[in-house]
């Protein structure tokens, strides 16, 4: 049985609920990242015993899934759009601004599909997005294309921006500290293609990187689909 199946025990003396006892492991979350979250450290917050949240929760692998279940919330937009493409693109974009206010979702993301209400609602707006353009299989490969990419890029995004708030220094320092190192080895020759990267290439910021990237894989699905929809 999962967590949303199970009946939460009776009111006690002092309030608890699951929405509750979510509410305080993701506020932890969001200060210190996942490793800040324990049954124990949850407890605390909500001035209760450990014990007791083992009546609402089995595990604290359980209580991530109602983080993330939580979160996805905030991901599901009010209005469906009606192309598929914008509601992929929509969704895409959804994820990456939650992962950014929540940066413990983009480790919890990617792995196997939670079963709450807001993840079933969230993979709902995304298969009915396609609404019998193709077949199941067929969108079924598009929406995994789709979210390997996103996925991946909000991982690399918020790696990042944890590696800033670490050591303190933002991209641009972080260059110009790496800066001579990076000049004298490509003086070698030995890497002409890093080189032109480095020399040529245009720098564009998180946002506009992503955009960028979503719309190529947007078209490669594109480019898959049949009807004139696509």
């Amino acid at each position: 049985m999962t967590v949303w199946d199970r009946p939460e025990p009776p009111t006690q003396p002092v309030p608890l609920a699951r929405g509750r006892i979510v509410a305080a492991a993701i506020a932890l979350a969001d200060e210190g990242g996942l490793e800040a979250v324990s049954v124990r450290k949850v407890a605390a917050r909500l001035d209760a015993g450990p014990m007791r949240l083992y009546r609402y929760i089995s595990s604290k692998e359980e209580l991530f899934d109602l983080m993330v279940d939580e979160v996805q919330a905030e991901i599901l937009p009010e209005e469906q759009p009606g192309d598929w493409r914008e509601a992929l693109r929509v969704l895409a974009q959804r994820t990456r601004k939650a992962a950014l206010r929540h940066a413990w979702l983009a480790d919890l993301l990617g792995g196997r599909p939670v079963m709450g209400p807001n993840g079933l609602a969230v993979a709902e707006a995304t298969l009915s997005a396609f609404d019998s353009l193709t077949d199941i299989d067929t969108v079924m490969r598009a929406v995994e294309m789709v979210n390997a990419y996103s996925i991946g890029a909000i991982r690399r995004e918020t790696a990042n921006l944890r590696a800033e708030r670490v050591t303190g220094l933002s991209k641009h320092d972080w260059q110009r500290a790496h800066g001579p190192h990076m000049t004298s080895m490509l003086a070698t020759g030995r890497f002409p293609a890093l080189s032109r990267v480095v020399y040529d290439g245009t720098d564009v910021d998180a946002q506009t990187s992503f955009t960028i990237g979503l719309d190529w894989v947007l078209d490669a699905v594109a480019a898959k689909l049949t009807g004139p929809s696509a």
